[in-house]
């Protein structure tokens, strides 16, 4: 694939379209290409923010609708052959009917009510999360945003996904951009960290091998970032070799 056809391909893999084959390729590309590492990062934030945008609240009015139809509910006879059975009498089972459908239609609406519930449960923490989404692409917009802003990429190790890495020293901050990196084990985590001359500073936690970081702390003469792989909560101090060094430079 030539170098143009490369450069085409910053959409696609941000939304996770390409073959393994193709990805690989572009990844390999993506090290020594600012420009489509730049790309890459604002796709990734717009498809973040469009797949926030799905979340979806119930309508309060949902349980007293289900509530108000039950009576009208009709449940439809045994599809059977007949079978005469050796317990109660047809005339016990017509004078239970009533509380045998009473029961029914409690169950029912408890299993709706739950259902709502769980569903608004659900909506609010995807509210939350769409928030806390939008929140850090603000303030990664806004750093970006900043007259000295610099970028610098790299492939982590193994060549699986590309970090990026922004910073502004009149803004004393930068932020992490992660594309196609492996998903930590349940238990673990992403940890970023400043580096003071050698000196690893915690910066803060990426749970995921995509999205973006505003790094926690100033810049204070920081020479660049890594990453490690830490428990899940953090390190005080990193616990492994970095999978990834990005110098401000």
């Amino acid at each position: 694939m030539s170098v143009a056809d490369l450069h085409t391909l910053t959409g696609a893999y941000a939304a996770h379209a390409l073959d393994p084959a193709e990805s690989a390729e572009f990844e390999r590309h993506l090290a020594d290409c600012p420009a489509c590492a730049q790309e890459v990062a604002e796709f990734a934030a717009t498809l973040a923010r469009l797949g926030s945008a799905e979340s979806v609240l119930p309508p309060g009015a949902m349980k007293a609708r289900v509530m108000a139809a039950l009576p009208a509910i009709r449940q439809e006879a045994p599809r059977t052959a007949p079978v005469r059975p050796a317990g109660p009498r047809p005339g016990r089972l017509r004078r239970a009917w009533p509380k045998l459908a009473l029961a029914a239609c409690l169950a029912v609406a408890a299993a709706a009510g739950g259902l709502a519930v769980q569903q608004h449960r659900e909506a609010d923490r995807a509210r939350a999360r769409a928030a806390a989404i939008q929140q850090q692409q603000n303030r990664f917009a806004d750093l970006l945003a900043a007259p000295d802003a610099r970028t610098a990429s790299a492939t982590a190790a193994g060549g699986a996904g590309v970090g990026t890495v922004v910073w502004s020293h009149s803004r004393g901050q930068a932020a992490f951009l992660a594309s196609g990196m492996p998903a930590p084990a349940g238990d673990r985590t992403y940890e970023l960290w400043f580096d003071d001359a050698g000196t690893m500073r915690p910066a803060g936690l990426l749970p995921g091998g995509d999205g973006s970081l505003v790094l926690s702390g100033a810049l204070d003469g920081a020479t660049g970032i890594g990453v490690t792989v830490e428990p899940a909560g953090g390190s005080a101090h990193p616990t492994g070799a970095p999978v990834m060094l990005l110098p401000f430079t």
